[in-house]
């Protein structure tokens, strides 16, 4: 669809530069825009792209509005703007209310008359789907789950028994919500299964990434708070407590009992182990490994344990220089050696 730059300043809360009533039907990047497209620029990496660009318009901070050759929208959060201007340009596609016919629909089920149930679906007995949730082909609604207005199953996800699903949230395909989380006891070296009688429950807002799993709790429920971002391949065991508007990248695992803080970011291939606390804002580094609680916010980088970035950083600087240092301590050891021999000669 195409819409005016004056609209999309409207919707991007930015001020606009240029002719009002242009028209731009696509998005794309500084270098390979074309006439018609708007671009953006939140990097300064790609500043170099924006004297040559063949956009119609670009979306950017006062700071590199004056190097614009082409109108703009000037924005204080210019990736904002852009994601704002995305939503725009490309809405969520319209899906028709009812139930496919090749969908399973347990008679004791409540569908919304607005929702939309996929082909090859499945939803059971006593699940409940709200006004406006999109079931995709190939989801799997067990019984007693819950999805609120407005939610959407992109396609062949799994909600597991009793799974509460908050409203407008996204579940891209292959997420598992709601399976059984790692509970076994040991009966002299076998393992004996633990009952996972607690649930999965996801508030608003949330999104959660292709082939994430979020495990139900052992005992009380996983919560998983408003607004938390999950990519894929996250794996959130029993009993974990997320935050508020916390995100976790691809590959992030977070073992069971764990609690994470509002506002809180772990990046892709970090692991938190059992029984610890993030405080709010703290901030993982990719692969770092959290083996201790960590009560203030910060951002956190290393092995084992996790400490302060910027201690880190210090840390790793004289790290490069090991090997320098090693050389210098066995030349130190050398010469100590050659000063003793000559001490215990004197003394004879």
């Amino acid at each position: 669809m195409a819409l005016t730059l004056a609209a999309l300043a409207k919707t991007a809360q930015a001020q606009l530069r240029g002719d009002p009533d242009r028209l731009i039907d696509s998005v794309a990047t500084l270098q390979d825009a074309h006439p018609g497209a708007i671009s953006f620029l939140a990097n300064p990496k790609y500043r170099a792209y924006l004297e040559t660009t063949r956009a119609s318009a670009v979306i950017l901070d006062a700071e590199n509005a004056g190097l614009c050759p082409v109108d703009c929208l000037i924005s204080d959060n210019p990736y904002l703007a852009h994601a704002r201007v995305m939503a725009a340009l490309y809405p969520e596609p319209r899906y028709p209310a009812g139930i496919d016919g090749s969908a399973v629909v347990d008679p004791s089920a409540r569908v919304a008359p607005t929702a939309s149930i996929g082909a090859q679906s499945f939803v059971g007995a006593g699940a409940e789907i709200g006004e406006d949730v999109i079931v995709g082909p190939g989801c799997m609604v067990m019984e007693g789950a819950t999805i609120g207005a407005g939610s959407r199953l992109v396609a062949m996800v799994t909600l597991c028994h009793g799974t509460v699903l908050g409203r407008r949230c996204l579940v891209h395909p292959g997420a598992v919500i709601g399976g059984d989380g790692f509970g076994l006891a040991n009966d002299a070296g076998r393992w004996v299964k633990v009952q996972q009688v607690g649930r999965a429950v996801l508030g608003d807002d949330v999104e959660v990434g292709s082939c994430t799993s979020i495990d139900r709790g052992a005992i009380e429920d996983t919560v998983i708070a408003d607004g938390v971002k999950l990519d894929s391949q996250v794996h959130i065991a029993h009993n974990v407590k997320v935050g508020e508007h916390t995100a976790m990248a691809g590959c992030a695992a977070v073992a069971g009992s764990s609690t994470i803080g509002s506002h809180c970011t772990i990046a892709g291939g970090a692991g938190l182990t059992g029984h610890i606390e993030l405080a709010d804002h703290v901030h993982v580094s990719g692969a770092t490994a959290v083996t201790r609680s960590i009560r203030k916010p910060g951002v956190y980088t290393g092995t084992v344990p996790a400490i302060e970035h910027a201690d880190w950083l210090k840390n790793f600087a004289r790290l490069r220089h090991l090997d320098d240092l090693a050389r210098r301590i066995k030349s130190l050891e050398r010469e100590l050696a050659a000063l003793r021999q000559q001490h215990d000669k004197a003394g004879d």
